[in-house]
C-alpha cells in the first residue's frame, strides 16, 4: 500500500515524486479528446472537428462540475489524513461516495433532458447540430464512469498515491485509441463511435481503480458503520465540494457564453479554435498538475498545522511554473503551424492560420495561469472558499461582457485574447487577497508570521 505523508521530509522531493506521475496521467487524460479530434479530422473531415469543438465548453461545464466537487471532497479527506484521524477519513470517504451517487443521478438526468435546449443556446450551426447532439448525448449518459474515476483517484491522491491512477489511465488511453479506430474508421459509426470509445475507456479506468482500492487500501475504506456520517462532517464535505464546484461551474458558465459567441462566427472559426484548444489543453496539464500537487501538499500540512511548509510549497511551485511556461511559449511560437496541420489534416488554410493565432494568444499568457491555478486550489485547501469563488465570478462576468459586446464587433482575434486577459484579472485579485489576508489565514492554524 503506497501512502505518502507530506507533512514530514523534504518538500521538494515530495512534490516532484507526487507530481510526475500525476502530470503523465493528466496528459494521457487529454489523449482522449485529442485522439477523438484526430480521428474525426482524418476520417470524417473538418465538420466533425467543429461538431466536437462546438460542445467543448458544455462538456467541460457538466464534467468539470462533478470532477471539481470531488476535488473539494478530497480536500476534507486530505486534511483528515494530515491530522492522522483515520476514523474521520473513513467517514469522509463514505460521505463522498453517497454524495457522488446522488449528484451523478441528478446531474445526468437534468443534462440529458435539457441537452437540445442547451445546444440551441450555444448557436451551433445546423450543418453540425446533429453530430454535436449525438456526441454530447453519449458523453453525458456515460459520465458516471468519469465521475467515479475522479472520486477514486482523488482518494488515492489524498494519501499521496498518484502513481496507480496513472497506470490505469495509460492503459485506458491506449484502449481509447484502439476503440476510436475500430468504431470510427473500421465500423463507420461516425462521431458516435468517438464518444462511445471515450466512455468505455473511462468506465474501465473507474472499475480498475475501484478494484485496486478494495484490494490494497482496506484500512482507509469505510465500513458499514462509517456510512453514518456526522452532520458536521457532511456539512464540511458539502461546503468544500460545493465551493470548489461553484468555482469551476461559474468559470464554465462564462465559457458557455464565450463559446456561443465563437459558434456564431461560423464553422471555420469553430474548427480552428477546437483544434488549437486541444494543444492548449495538453500544455495546460503541467500547470494543472502543480495546482493539484499544491492542493494535496497544502491540505495535508494545513491539517498538521505546518504553515512554513505551505509557504515553501508556494515558492517551489511558482518557480517551476515560470520555467515551464517559458518553454511552452517557445514551442508554440516555433512549431504552431505544423502542430495544427498534423492534428487537423485540414486543407483549409484559414483553419490552420486561425488555429495558430488561438494557440499563440493563449500560450503568451500562461505565466499568469501558472500563478492562478496553484494559488486558487491552495486557498481552497486553507479553508479560504470565498476568494477563489469571487475570482471565478470575475471570469464569468468578463467573458459574458466579451461575448455580447466585444467578440461580435471585433471577431475571432478578440475571442482568442478574451480568456488570457481574464486570467490576468483573476490572478491579480487572488494575489492581492492573499497578501492582505495572509496573517489571518495562518493564524487559523495557530501560527504567527
Amino acid at each position: 500500500m503506497l501512502i505518502t505523508d507530506m507533512t514530514v521530509g523534504n518538500p521538494l522531493q515530495h512534490m516532484i515524486r507526487f507530481s510526475i506521475p500525476l502530470l503523465i496521467g493528466m496528459v494521457f487524460q487529454q489523449v482522449y479528446s485529442v485522439v477523438d479530434t484526430m480521428v474525426a479530422g482524418y476520417v470524417l473531415g473538418d465538420n466533425a472537428i467543429a461538431a466536437i469543438g462546438s460542445v467543448h465548453f458544455l462538456t467541460n461545464l457538466i464534467i468539470n462540475t462533478a470532477a471539481s466537487m470531488n476535488n473539494g471532497f478530497a480536500i476534507v479527506v486530505t486534511q483528515s489524513f494530515g491530522s492522522g484521524d483515520k476514523e474521520r477519513m473513513r467517514k469522509s470517504i463514505a460521505g463522498q461516495l453517497m454524495l457522488n451517487v446522488a449528484f451523478d443521478l441528478v446531474l445526468t438526468v437534468l443534462a440529458l433532458v435539457f441537452l437540445p435546449q442547451m445546444l440551441r443556446f450555444l448557436q451551433i450551426p445546423e450543418t453540425i447540430f446533429r453530430d454535436a447532439y449525438d456526441y454530447e448525448f453519449i458523453l453525458i449518459a456515460g459520465m458516471v464512469g468519469t465521475i467515479f474515476y475522479n472520486m477514486l483517484s482523488s482518494v488515492l491522491r489524498a494519501v499521496g498515491n498518484s502513481r496507480t491512477p496513472l497506470y490505469f489511465l495509460i492503459l485506458c488511453s491506449l484502449m481509447n485509441v484502439v476503440l476510436d479506430l475500430v468504431f470510427v474508421a473500421g465500423l463507420n459509426m461516425g462521431i458516435k463511435g468517438a464518444s462511445l470509445a471515450t466512455i468505455i475507456s473511462q468506465v474501465t479506468s473507474a472499475v480498475l481503480s475501484g478494484i485496486y482500492l478494495l484490494k490494497n487500501y482496506k484500512e482507509i475504506l469505510p465500513q458499514k458503520e462509517d456510512f453514518r456520517v456526522p452532520k458536521e462532517l457532511l456539512k464540511d464535505l458539502l461546503s468544500t465540494g460545493i465551493a470548489m464546484a461553484l468555482m469551476i461551474c461559474v468559470v464554465d458558465m462564462g465559457s458557455i457564453f464565450y463559446s456561443r459567441a465563437n459558434n456564431a462566427l461560423g464553422e471555420v472559426y469553430i474548427t480552428a479554435h477546437s483544434a488549437a484548444y486541444k494543444y492548449v489543453g495538453i500544455l495546460m496539464q503541467p500547470i494543472g498538475t502543480m495546482a493539484t500537487t499544491a492542493s494535496t501538499f497544502v491540505g495535508q500540512n494545513w491539517g498538521a498545522g505546518k504553515g512554513e511548509r505551505i509557504r515553501c510549497c508556494f515558492k517551489v511551485i511558482l518557480i517551476a511554473e515560470l520555467v515551464y511556461c517559458a518553454l511552452g511559449i517557445a514551442l508554440v511560437f516555433l512549431l504552431g503551424d505544423p502542430m495544427m496541420r498534423i492534428l487537423t489534416n485540414s486543407a483549409n488554410e484559414d483553419v490552420i492560420r486561425y488555429g495558430v493565432i488561438s494557440m499563440r494568444a493563449h500560450i503568451s499568457f500562461f505565466p499568469f495561469l501558472g500563478f492562478l491555478l496553484p494559488l486558487r486550489t491552495s486557498l481552497q485547501a486553507m479553508k479560504q472558499k470565498m476568494a477563489p469563488l469571487i475570482s471565478s465570478g470575475i471570469e464569468m462576468v468578463l467573458k459574458i461582457i466579451a461575448a455580447f459586446f466585444i467578440i461580435p464587433k471585433l471577431g475571432f482575434v478578440s475571442f482568442c485574447f478574451t480568456e488570457p486577459i481574464v486570467w490576468v484579472a483573476m490572478v491579480s485579485y487572488l494575489v492581492i487577497f492573499y497578501f492582505i489576508n495572509r496573517k489571518k489565514i495562518y493564524a487559523l492554524i495557530g501560527e504567527a508570521l
